[in-house]
């Protein structure tokens, strides 16, 4: 697998960026001492920009697709006004047990619903507009994801999108999870619908706003 950055550059930038605090640490300590692939956890540079990007978008209503431990979920839970709902989709049973957990430590996981169920199914049962989504689940579907979840979006509305970069793999995708997100890269870059930009941060985040 490719390094994107050097380790010593995340360092410093993790260094300049506000701290996650105290129960996101513990939330780290335990995914990665516990939990299958404990690499899929989203780490404090992503987390602080998911709850920034929150914030300065104004969103109240919330859609993550893919929660594991719940790090990204509560981060952006952060970034949401007091009456601000975020519904996040999760298939693992563990990994809900380990979030269930700290969303009941924190003041923001009040804001938080976990929708259990595979996310294409899910979505369909979702009701109104979103204001923000977050897609870090199955790469094999993120382009279904992304087409199931337009619809349902604001005109403004914000999609980030984690993983498409891939490690560098998007240059010459040949697993099946590389030439998927490839092809959601291409899908994306080439769809009118939508204005985007794909940023480097740490293995790619594709900033996409509806039109």
């Amino acid at each position: 697998m490719l390094t994107l950055m050097k380790p010593e550059i995340e360092l410093y930038a993790r260094e300049k960026t506000a701290s996650h605090g105290d129960l996101l640490e513990k939330l780290t300590t335990e995914t990665k001492e516990t939990m299958e692939w404990p690499e899929m956890l989203t780490g404090p540079l992503e987390g602080r920009f998911l709850k920034l990007m929150v914030t300065i978008s104004g969103a109240k209503r919330v859609l993550e697709v893919g929660m594991f431990t719940g790090y990204s979920a509560l981060s952006m839970a952060e970034g949401l006004p007091e009456d601000g709902e975020l519904i996040t989709l999760e298939i693992n049973d563990k990994a809900i047990e380990v979030a269930n957990r700290y969303f009941g430590n924190s003041p923001h996981g009040k804001k938080i619903t976990i929708k259990k169920g595979a996310g294409l199914d899910s979505i369909k049962e979702l009701t109104g507009t979103f204001d923000l989504v977050f897609i870090d689940a199955d790469k094999v579907n993120y382009s279904n994801y992304y087409e199931a979840i337009l619809p349902k979006l604001k005109t403004g509305g914000i999609i980030l999108v984690d993983n498409v970069l891939y490690s560098g793999e998007v240059l010459d995708p040949q697993s099946e999870n590389a030439k998927a997100i490839h092809a959601f890269n291409e899908k994306v870059s080439n769809d009118n619908r939508v204005d985007k930009v794909l940023l480097t941060i740490r293995d790619g985040v594709y900033f996409i706003v509806k039109k």
